[in-house]
Order: C-alpha cells, then sequence, then structure tokens
C-alpha cells in the first residue's frame, strides 16, 4: 500500500457505519489493521469497521467485512445493502437482484430503485439459526426463544438468533 492512496465511501444503513472500499481494480492489504487504524470516532475516520468489496467467481460480487477491532465477521445484513447501493451507483453491477458472495454464503438482494436512484434494497438473509451450538451461545436447550435468563442481578427474557452473523 505504500505510495498508494486508498479512496473510499463512508455510507450507513440502519446507522450500521462502515467505510466501503472498491477491490475490483486493487486488493487492500492488511484489512484488518487498516479496519482498526481507520474506525476509531475521535482519532479515524469513524466507523464500524472497513467493508472490502470486489470480484467474485460465485457471485456478482464479494463482500468482507472488517470490524473496528479488526477481526473479520462473517455477514452484516445493513452493510450488504450498503454494498448493493455502491455496485449499482458505480455501475459495478446494474441488476434488479444481485447475488453477493459473504463468509455467511451467498446473499441475494433486491435493488428498487426509483427514478434511477437505489431507494431500498431487501436481502434475502437466510433461515433463522435458533440452536444454541448455531449460534454459538453456551445456554442448553435445542432453541433460546424468550428464555428467561439470568444476568447482572436481573432475569431477562431473551432470544438468540443468527442470521449468518450473531
Amino acid at each position: 500500500m505504500a505510495g498508494r492512496k486508498l479512496a473510499f465511501t463512508k455510507m450507513h444503513g440502519c446507522a450500521n457505519d462502515y467505510l466501503y472500499f472498491n477491490c475490483f481494480e486493487a486488493p487492500v492489504e492488511d484489512p484488518e489493521a487498516l479496519a482498526v487504524r481507520l474506525s476509531p470516532r475521535h482519532t479515524g475516520v469513524g466507523g464500524d469497521g472497513v467493508v472490502l468489496i470486489g470480484p467474485s467467481r460465485k457471485a456478482d460480487a464479494e463482500m468482507r467485512m472488517f470490524n473496528s477491532d479488526g477481526s473479520e465477521g462473517k455477514m452484516c445484513g445493513n452493510a450488504i445493502r450498503c454494498v448493493s447501493k455502491f455496485l449499482w451507483d458505480n455501475r459495478l453491477a446494474r441488476k434488479e437482484l444481485l447475488r453477493i458472495e459473504t463468509l455467511s454464503g451467498v446473499k441475494e438482494c433486491r435493488v428498487h430503485v426509483r427514478d434511477g436512484e437505489v431507494d431500498t434494497v431487501t436481502v434475502d438473509m437466510g433461515r433463522a439459526l435458533l440452536s444454541p451450538k448455531d449460534i454459538p451461545v453456551r445456554l442448553p436447550g435445542e432453541r433460546v426463544v424468550e428464555r428467561a435468563v439470568r444476568v447482572a442481578g436481573g432475569t431477562y427474557r431473551i432470544t438468540c438468533v443468527s442470521l449468518g452473523n450473531p
């Protein structure tokens, strides 16, 4: 990356704000360190992390997301909607139904356009996982739905679910 400037776009979906990098022409070296360096809101650009958008062998594009601590996440529904908008706006994929590869598999995103602009994007996140071992969460049983759990001196009714990223 030495001597090369990285261009990015900052977008948010329902207040999940990431820095999006176009990796179709050049890869981003060390995205984990980049996420840690750019994500702090007071000393960096600020955001929940970075998202790399690049080519895929099995879909229209690939999305890789790195959280602010540098860890790679499997999936983020809000981020993939922004990736779909980015692909449309930058004429990288101008299709109503986009397929985007993630660590949680290929997700289908429907782009809704109004007056030539992306208005909304809906994502098929797949089937919700409710089994503790699939989420993962350390609670017994087949599902954790409306379960009373004692935490920090209080009892709370919780449901544990994963749609690709717990």
